[in-house]
């Protein structure tokens, strides 16, 4: 089947460029709205020390007796405020209502804090978020696995399918994503990565030989870049080049993935605007 696209003109300025929200990032007459609750999390023994913020959005349709997907976020209130740019919860209360992905429980997972570090003003010393989300180890998944995600399990139902199981972020917590589901397919299968900082991995991104050489893995995977990302015109430290060969890989390698190309600098707002599109896409019936 063919789609027909309007006509869209493009910026010649691609560095201030903002696209506008469509209506399934807002609240929509006749939609119910899921029920959004706050939690705190202190005892962390894959990042002791760290304090942080979780929520969790149950939609109105939510059965106890049928589970649940899941989608993870990481920076969790920069992806739920109904007043930013990606504005989950809402988002995910649209797309159940009319039955475009299904019933999903949204998780909002902020990065850690060091409430007791010195000088805790300084985000240098008080965030974890670089530790957390650009390293290439298992720690970060390991984290939801086993602190976050058994929390969440003991109020709702969820599927235990790895199918059913997605994460999402942008900037560090798009590579973060990435590796999540890298690392642990046996457990998350779908993935959106927004302006991936795949470029500030300590030693390096890993991923255009990674997906090489490695055997495919069960993934599907939406991907954002920005022509005027940070460096985009750098031999050095480039997030555009480097999501362009995360990229070129994957369809090298045959996976199941999109590369959404936008202007703009290092802003979540055309991953925002995107969302509605990428769940679709993520949950979409066939490989098409």
């Amino acid at each position: 089947m063919t789609i027909e696209m309007p006509y869209q003109p493009l910026p010649i300025d691609q560095s201030d460029v903002r696209y506008l929200h469509g209506p399934d990032s807002a609240p929509q007459p006749g939609v119910p709205t899921g029920e959004t609750v706050a939690f705190e999390w202190r005892g962390s023994e894959v990042y002791p020390g760290t304090f942080r913020k979780f929520w969790v959005h149950v939609p109105a349709q939510y059965d106890p007796a049928e589970p649940a997907s899941l989608m993870v976020f990481q920076d969790g209130w920069w992806y739920l405020d109904p007043a930013g740019e990606v504005r989950g919860a809402i988002v995910l209360d649209n797309l159940i209502h009319r039955g475009d992905i299904p019933v999903t429980i949204g998780l909002f997972v902020d990065p850690g804090v060091f409430p007791d570090a010195e000088n805790p003003e300084n985000s240098n010393n008080s965030k974890n978020r670089n530790n957390e989300y650009d390293a290439f180890d298992d720690r970060y998944v390991t984290f939801l696995l086993t602190e976050i995600i058994p929390l969440v399990a003991e109020r709702c139902s969820l599927a235990e399918a790895p199918e059913r199981w997605g994460i999402c972020g942008g900037s560090s917590g798009g590579n973060c994503a990435f590796t999540a589901a890298w690392l642990r397919p046996d457990r998350f299968r779908r993935v959106i990565g927004y302006l991936s900082s795949f470029a500030q991995m300590p030693g390096g991104n890993p991923y255009p030989d990674l997906v090489s050489r490695a055997p495919r893995k069960p993934l599907r995977i939406f991907m954002q870049a920005g022509h005027r990302d940070l460096h985009w015109n750098e031999p050095e430290q480039n997030w555009l080049a480097e999501n362009l060969r995360v990229a070129a890989a994957l369809g090298e390698a045959g996976y199941d993935f999109r590369l959404v190309l936008g202007d703009g600098g290092h802003s979540t707002n055309h991953g925002g605007v995107l969302l509605p599109d990428a769940l679709r896409w993520l949950w979409r019936p066939t490989d098409d």
